[in-house]
C-alpha cells in the first residue's frame, strides 16, 4: 500500500521542481521531504530522483507516479470538501499562495480573522509571484491563490480553476524630489520617454507591464536598476537613481526624497482569488474569499496616496 503523504511529497517535487521548494510549500524541512521520497523508493523498488548538478530530476517512473499521485490527491480533496461541506464550517488545512505585496498588505488581517473566527481551520501562506501561483493551484499544489493582472495584460484562469475579483489596486509614478515631474498634477504616458527606470527583473508581472506600456507609447525603456522588492525600488528612487511605477498595496509610507505623481490614465492592477472548481463548495474557500473581499476596501483606503 503506497503512503499518501509520500505521494504528496513526490507530487510537490514534480510541481515545484526542487526538494527545497517542495519542502517550503508543504511546510516541511528539505530533509523530511527527502526521507519521504527515499521511503517511497523503497516501497516501489524504483529510483524516483536522480542527481543533476546541484539539484535533482524526476525519472520517467517518478513522473508517471506523480501523475497518479495528482489524481489520488484530487480524490482526497473531493472527499475532504464533501465532509467539510456537511459540517458546514471551515476546517482542515488551507494552503494559500499570494504575491509579495498582497502577502504584506492584505493577507495578515485576513489570516488573523480566519484564525480567530474558525479555530479548526489551519491556514498556511506562501509568497509566490502570480505567473507561478496560478499554475500551482491548477496542479493542486495549493488550495487558493491571490494573484493579479494589469489592465493591458489580463490574467486567464486555466481550465478547472474558478476566480473572483477582490478589488483594484492603483499604481503611481515615483520620482526623486526635484525631478521635472515632481509637483505635476498628472503625467501622460507619452511623456515617459527618456527616463531611467527602476523596476523588477524580467519575468515578473510588473516588469512585463512596464515594458508593454512604454513600448505601446513609442518608448524603449532604459532600465538601469532591477530589484525584487518594492521597498528596494523605492530606496533607489529616493537616492535619485531613476523613476519607478509602483502599486499602492503594501507599499507603505514614502521616505523623504520621493514624490508620488499620478499617471494619466492611471495604471490599474486587479486582484483575484483563484481556486480549483472541485473545491468550490468547501466552506474554507468560501469564507477565505469572503474575508479577502471584505478586507479590501479598508486596505485600499489606507494605501498611501
Amino acid at each position: 500500500m503506497l503512503d499518501l503523504q509520500r505521494l504528496r511529497a513526490l507530487h510537490a517535487v514534480s510541481v515545484h521542481g526542487t526538494v527545497g521548494a517542495a519542502a517550503t510549500a508543504l511546510g516541511y524541512t528539505p530533509s523530511a521531504v527527502s526521507q519521504q521520497i527515499a521511503k517511497l523508493e523503497r516501497e516501489t523498488r524504483t529510483v524516483l530522483l536522480e542527481r543533476e548538478g546541484r539539484g535533482v530530476r524526476l525519472t520517467d517512473e517518478a513522473r508517471q507516479l506523480a501523475g497518479t499521485a495528482r489524481e489520488l490527491l484530487a480524490i482526497v480533496e473531493r472527499a475532504e470538501t464533501e465532509l467539510e461541506e456537511r459540517r458546514g464550517r471551515p476546517a482542515g488545512r488551507l494552503t494559500i499562495a499570494a504575491f509579495a505585496s498582497a502577502a504584506r498588505g492584505l493577507l495578515p488581517a485576513v489570516l488573523a480573522e480566519l484564525a480567530r473566527e474558525h479555530p479548526a481551520l489551519d491556514t498556511r501562506l506562501t509568497e509566490v509571484d502570480p505567473h507561478l501561483s496560478v499554475d500551482l493551484v491548477a496542479k493542486g499544489a495549493v488550495d487558493l491563490v491571490v494573484a493579479h493582472d494589469w489592465d493591458i495584460a489580463p490574467l486567464p484562469a486555466p481550465a478547472g480553476v474558478e476566480q473572483a475579483v477582490i478589488g483594484d489596486d492603483l499604481c503611481d509614478l515615483l520620482v526623486p524630489e526635484g525631478h521635472p515631474f515632481a509637483g505635476r498634477a498628472a503625467v501622460r504616458r507619452a511623456e515617459l520617454g527618456g527616463e531611467r527606470w527602476i523596476c523588477q527583473p524580467p519575468g515578473r508581472v510588473c516588469h512585463d507591464w512596464l515594458m508593454r506600456t512604454l513600448r505601446g507609447a513609442g518608448h524603449e525603456p532604459d532600465i538601469v536598476h532591477q530589484a525584487d522588492e518594492n521597498p528596494t525600488l523605492v530606496a533607489l528612487v529616493a537616492a535619485g537613481l531613476g523613476v519607478a511605477l509602483i502599486p499602492r498595496l503594501g507599499r507603505g509610507p514614502l521616505p523623504p526624497g520621493v514624490v508620488e505623481v499620478p499617471l494619466d490614465p492611471m495604471p490599474v492592477r486587479r486582484l483575484y482569488a483563484l481556486w480549483r472548481t472541485g473545491a468550490a463548495r468547501r466552506p474554507a474557500i468560501a469564507e477565505t474569499v469572503r474575508s479577502l473581499r471584505a478586507h479590501w476596501p479598508g486596505v485600499s483606503a489606507r494605501a498611501p496616496r
